[in-house]
């Protein structure tokens, strides 16, 4: 185990430690080699890169030295892309030659190796659960990308694990890092809205149609490993990823990979409404009915269309239903605030304004979602969108698919996470792995 791994373990299991560890770091100087975080990146498609080029130029600051050590993926194109635009951003910001990249196929010898802190994983989504249950295992701190998991009974298991394991995890649902989603929360949570009743939350739909014409896998490309705990169907190039550039891949409109927009956009927009009912930390709602559009559109099988009605425990409604702008609506008997990237709305603009009453509600307040990772990891603390956090708002989507797939209305029980005297919905919890990859 690392330096850093090591001292961040003790942090999590003795508080007490903790002063000790403030005085090493000052006596060792903030970019001291036992101090800097060293980070994996288990993914380096679309999204990957996306979040590496912040990890490189955030992991630069004096509070938060860490930089990117090492990379993995299934396909070595990527990889041999990976290290060129880390070398590329690392001179953006820094006249100091990197050091070496190392590059892994196989994410499990990413995580054997002592010297890795921390890892970010941004896979597709039927392999979260599994790469981030392993890495708490090892004891790597986790940013994970939403949804936290593609299955809600893995959910449950990567937040035991999680929990078990003491690591600190980070879900990207990077809207909590902003100012107008907290600010819109945090009035609704101090009752700017009067009597909150109705949550409104509008998803964009997908389009188009994948090409299913099996060939054989490239041979930059281990297809075996990236099927991971799926069964394996016949490769295709819309099945997986754009041979080259990084175009949205065609997995994230197959549901044996990606529910579709309803875990793609709500993992966002379900955490805000969460956030602002105040639900987010330990349940959800009670009741979920759906209808959508499965049309045929060649591979892509993900729904289109779709409405939706939940109910918490208190009454409140959550609607949703595919549109443009990607938001949220809150509504309550003295009016609306309504919030979408990056700018909130109000009936009354008075009802954005920080709160100053005493006793107000104070949310968790983040302005950049990476360093906020990076700054927890180090220090043992809760991150702004913990494991649990990530996994309840991603249950609401899940069973909101769960709905729209057997179209009437299901009982839930967010304490036990199971539908109420309904056996068919709860054998939709997961999905049957394949038996080398098992369960989390």
């Amino acid at each position: 185990m690392s330096e850093m791994t090591r001292r961040t373990a003790v942090k999590l299991a003795a508080a007490s430690v903790a002063m000790p560890y403030v005085i090493t770091r000052r006596a060792l100087g903030a970019q001291a080699p036992s101090n800097i975080m060293r980070i994996g990146c288990i993914g380096t498609g679309r999204r990957g890169r996306e979040l590496m080029r912040p990890f490189v130029h955030t992991g630069l600051a004096d509070a938060t030295p860490a930089r990117l050590a090492a990379v993995c993926d299934v396909d070595s194109n990527r990889l041999a892309e990976a290290v060129q635009g880390i070398a590329a951003w690392h001179k953006e910001k820094n006249s100091e030659p990197l050091a070496d990249i190392a590059t892994h196929a196989d994410y499990r010898e990413l995580l054997a190796r002592p010297d890795i802190d921390a890892v970010i994983v941004s896979t597709p989504e039927h392999w979260h659960a599994r790469i981030g249950a392993d890495a708490a295992r090892a004891g790597k701190h986790i940013y994970i990308e939403k949804p936290v998991t593609y299955s809600l009974e893995e959910g449950r298991q990567l937040v035991r694990v999680v929990r078990e394991s003491g690591v600190v995890l980070q879900v990207g649902s990077q809207q909590r890092s902003n100012d107008a989603f907290r600010s819109a929360c945090e009035a609704v949570r101090n009752g700017r809205v009067g009597k909150l009743h109705t949550i409104r939350v509008q998803l964009p739909k997908d389009s188009g149609t994948g090409l299913d014409a099996p060939a054989d896998p490239p041979p930059n490309l281990n297809y075996d490993m990236w099927a991971g705990p799926t069964s394996p169907r016949p490769y295709t190039e819309h099945r997986v990823h754009p041979a080259k550039g990084f175009g949205r891949p065609g997995w994230l409109q197959i549901e044996r990979y990606c529910l579709g927009m309803i875990t793609g956009w709500g993992s966002h927009m379900n955490d805000t409404a969460q956030w602002g009912h105040g639900d987010d930390t330990h349940s959800g709602p009670v009741e979920f009915e759906a209808r959508a559009s499965f049309p045929s559109r060649g591979l892509f099988d993900v729904h289109t269309d779709y409405t939706a009605e939940a109910t918490y425990a208190d009454g409140v409604k959550l609607l949703q239903q595919t549109g443009d702008p990607a938001g949220v609506r809150f509504e309550g008997d003295a009016g609306w605030i309504w919030v979408q990237r990056y700018k909130a709305e109000a009936s009354d603009p008075a009802m954005l304004e920080e709160p100053t009453e005493a006793g107000a509600v104070k949310l968790y307040r983040s302005t950049d979602h990476i360093r906020n990772f990076l700054e927890c990891a180090r220090e043992g603390t809760e991150p702004i969108c913990p494991v649990e956090v990530g996994h309840r708002s991603s249950s609401v989507c899940i069973l909101t698919h769960i709905a729209m797939k057997l179209a009437r209305k299901l009982r839930w029980d967010p304490g036990a996470e199971r539908f109420v005297d309904d056996d068919e919905a709860n054998a939709m919890l997961d999905y049957p792995h394949r038996e080398q990859w098992g369960t989390v």
